[in-house]
């Protein structure tokens, strides 16, 4: 029989259809067939894209030249533009401001053949501490209150480019879904006066039915009213509310267990498409005690239709419980630190 599962952070509702069920075997996808075009990302292009922000190089490596392993650029079509006030205004009874905030682009390889899952640990905690360096930077800009740090792998998720990258954007407000989950980390801890999202942690080392890997410092999941199949979070196992604060030692590790979990994503599902949202607190924020940032990762196996688009629910056709069965029983080579 289906099951009505309810997020515990934010309320919201899922169908864990078991009537339409699909084992993990069942979701294949055909890669794209790499398209041979010029692509401005890859090395010997730098001039083709707009001048680099930030960078890591090889020693005596010129800016917007070769020699880089991580780049970062601003987006050649920003949602939104850098320069301007935001000119908050009305017009009776709606609201509206300027499109003020920055889009940034990070390069993850000068190497238009590999992905994120399969760069060396060493270059994916390049990419990873690129995040908190942009991070700490913008964060300087009174104007924005958010950053969002997300990837769109694969055209079927939103690439539009198919050489690997992560894109920031930095907005002059809270995204809707953010809030909803600082609200409802908010309110557990004024009842139970403990995180929810350390709780979940806690439950799902201790059930052990949804855990897909671990490490000493991270846990990832298949959440318990997960969406999508395969909707995987990687938490930090303590308590801690901002990305950018992470030590060095800790960024090792979570690139270590997310290779880990997008070899076995791509393992188990034939390289699919994928989004993945970074969750951190807000720029200004005083919501230390109850949330905790974490990394969503939504490979595209399912479409959303008239009935979530309507109703707000999501239908799962796959149970998390399933999902992690599957992905821990791969088996994924690391050198563990």
């Amino acid at each position: 029989m289906p099951e009505l599962r309810k997020d515990p952070i934010i309320g919201r509702w899922v169908i864990i259809s078991t009537e339409r069920g699909k084992r993990p075997t069942d979701f294949t996808s055909v890669p794209p067939a790499k398209s041979g075009g010029f692509c401005p990302f890859c090395a010997g292009n730098e001039s083709k894209t707009p001048p680099e922000v930030y960078a890591l190089r090889e020693p005596g490596s010129s800016k917007d030249g070769p020699g880089w392993t991580v780049r970062v650029v601003s987006n050649k079509f920003p949602a939104l533009q850098i320069e301007g006030d935001l000119h908050r205004q009305g017009e009776g009874i709606y609201d509206k401001m300027n499109g003020v905030g920055a889009h940034e682009v990070i390069i993850e390889t000068p190497d238009h053949d590999m992905t994120l899952g399969n760069l060396d640990e060493d270059r994916i905690v390049d990419v990873l501490m690129c995040w908190q360096q942009r991070i700490i930077d913008l964060k300087k800009d009174a104007r924005f209150k958010y950053i969002v740090v997300f990837k769109n792998h694969g055209e079927a998720a939103g690439a539009s480019l198919e050489h690997t990258h992560t894109q920031l954007v930095a907005m002059p407000i809270i995204p809707k879904r953010v809030v909803e989950e600082i609200e409802g980390g908010r309110k557990y801890y004024e009842f139970k006066e403990r995180c929810i999202y350390c709780d979940i942690v806690s439950q799902e080392i201790s059930e052990d039915m949804r855990v897909v890997s671990a490490n000493q410092t991270f846990l990832a999941i298949e959440p318990f009213a997960a969406r999508f199949p395969f909707e995987t979070w990687i938490l930090p196992k303590a308590h801690m509310s901002a990305y950018e604060e992470l030590e060095p030692n800790s960024v090792r590790r979570f690139a270590r267990i997310l290779k880990e979990v997008l070899i076995k994503i791509n393992t188990a599902l034939n390289s699919p498409p994928y989004n993945f949202i970074l969750h951190t607190l807000p720029l200004q924020g005083d919501n230390r005690s109850w949330y905790h940032w974490h990394l969503e990762i939504m490979p595209k196996l399912t479409k959303v239709a008239g009935f979530e688009w309507g109703s707000g629910f999501y239908i799962n056709p796959t149970a998390p419980e399933e999902a992690a069965r599957y992905l821990r029983e791969i088996p994924v080579t690391s050198n563990r630190k």
